[in-house]
């Protein structure tokens, strides 16, 4: 054994307890323990600790009683043999055997722990003895016993214990006279005591067992109280899940189960109220989807009757135009000049309100303010009744995409106003501060119930708003009473 792993005492090599397999043994105690549901744990518990503490207790008491009880022994015979050995001068002086006799039987008969008693005269003959017919046991003065015999000294009083086929046998040595007239020796028994001493024991094991059985009544019930709401929080878990987010566990009482089962249920309602908005804005996204491929092939007819009706008719005009120049007289052709010249002017404006239709050129060229004031001016020639209050505050040009949300949400926040709100005043405030660009567009139409054109399927305008500012990381709010509608929409740069 190398010198790390031993050390020498005393010319002896003690090797150290190896600490692997505690180790090991610490596993094993945990993997049984942990083996176990919690209320074989709490019963396991509640046995062991009433069972050791029974005992301990049952132990402690016998302990103290036997110790009481052989004090009380001791004392009660001193006293026993102190009384004997004063009562038995008289029958010894007088040399009266009889008395002294009917002394030693009264005083064993009224005593009910007295084995015997017995006189030796001073020669250490026996002069009277409590033995009957059995005849007097000569052990008892066989001096090798009485020599290997611990004594305790009680002022002339000598007790000394042995043991014997009736159990340890406490005797009590007085003297008679000083030891001149003799000795009385009288003989104590432990058995009624001890009898005593193992009957309290019983009982106390008998209430340890009937307070380990109500410990055990107790802790079924207890672990009932305990994993009752545990196993229904369990239960209500697995069901969530499965998926079932309207499953709740039971609230059984306002401690920290009870705490744990309101925050438990509070989470799946929020986990459902964010599934629930998951699905509305899946199907809002479909419907978008829906709503954006119906209105691209809108704009595409749309588009294409325009420049069938509009710019196709116009340039027919102008073939036929310049057909009767080619034909007509010099006379006549100024005027059809000017007139064919007005009708050219006249489909270049419609391609340009086309073209900014489909995007604003000034969005690309100039940027999100010069945009907004050319939408909101063509807006008031479009809504004569209706006053707009524009104000762009952009220190610098915006990324195209925020630029192209924003104009698209303000364009539809007015919209909106002016068609659904009949609103007489729109102001529009756009700013940038803090890292990002906000965009806050009020009127003062009739307002409307926004949660509820939320969940109707028509309300693509609004989702659509919410998506623009959604994608670039932004959010969208909406406020609106029977004073006015807010939109306030927020894109960080």
């Amino acid at each position: 054994m190398s010198a790390s792993n031993a050390s020498t005492r005393d010319g002896l090599t003690v090797a150290p307890f190896p600490s692997h397999r505690l180790n090991r043994w610490a596993e094993t105690i945990w993997r049984i323990i942990g083996g176990v549901n919690v209320r074989t744990k709490i019963l396991g518990m509640v046995l062991a600790l009433t069972i050791m503490l029974g005992l301990a207790v049952t132990w402690q008491v016998r302990a103290v009683m036997t110790r009481v009880f052989a004090d009380e022994l001791e004392n009660r015979g001193v006293s026993v043999a102190s009384d004997l050995a004063s009562r038995s001068i008289d029958p010894i002086l007088l040399n009266d055997t009889y008395a002294l006799h009917q002394l030693l039987s009264e005083t064993v008969l009224n005593h009910p722990d007295a084995l015997y008693a017995f006189v030796l005269n001073s020669q250490g003959e026996v002069l009277a003895h409590t033995f009957g017919d059995a005849g007097f046991p000569a052990a008892l003065l066989n001096p090798e016993v009485m020599e290997t015999a611990e004594y305790s000294l009680h002022g002339a009083i000598r007790h000394w214990v042995y043991n014997s086929n009736e159990g340890l046998v406490h005797e009590m040595i007085a003297p008679i006279m000083g030891g001149k007239a003799g000795v009385v020796r009288l003989g104590l028994t432990e058995k009624r005591l001890q009898a005593i001493v193992d009957a309290v024991t019983g009982q106390m094991l008998l209430t340890t067992l009937a307070v380990a059985m109500a410990g055990i009544i107790a802790a079924m019930i207890l672990t009932w109280l305990l994993t009752r709401p545990i196993l229904d929080l369990v239960k209500t878990t697995e069901a969530v899940g499965h998926g079932n987010l309207q499953a709740r566990a039971p609230h059984w009482a306002d401690d920290e189960i009870g705490t744990l089962a309101d925050a438990f249920n509070r989470m799946v309602a929020e986990l459902e109220a964010s599934q629930r908005a998951i699905a509305e804005k899946e199907q809002a996204r479909h419907m978008l989807l829906k709503k954006l491929i119906t209105a691209q092939e809108e704009e595409r007819k749309r588009i294409a009757r325009e420049l069938h009706d509009g710019v196709g008719q116009v340039l027919t005009s102008l073939m036929v135009g310049i057909r009767t120049l080619q034909r007509g007289e010099a006379a006549q052709q100024e005027a059809r000049i000017d007139e064919l010249c007005a009708i050219a002017g006249e489909t270049l404006e419609q391609v340009r309100t086309l073209s900014r239709e489909l995007r604003p050129s000034l969005l690309d060229d100039l940027g999100l303010a010069a945009a907004l004031e050319r939408y909101a001016s063509e807006f008031a020639r479009a809504h004569p009744g209706v006053q707009i209050d524009l104000h762009c505050a952009l220190p610098n040009r915006l990324p195209t995409p925020i630029e192209t949300a924003l104009y698209r949400i303000v364009q539809e926040a007015m919209t909106n106003a002016a068609r659904h709100g009949k609103a007489t005043v729109i102001s529009v405030l756009v700013s940038q501060r803090h890292g990002s660009v906000q965009a806050i567009v009020e009127d003062n139409g009739v307002g409307f119930d926004v949660d509820a054109v939320r969940r109707r399927q028509s309300s693509v305008g609004i989702f659509g708003m919410s998506e623009r500012a959604e994608l670039l990381g932004g959010t969208l709010e909406i406020e609106s009473s029977s004073d006015g509608t807010t939109v306030y929409a927020e894109i960080p740069l």
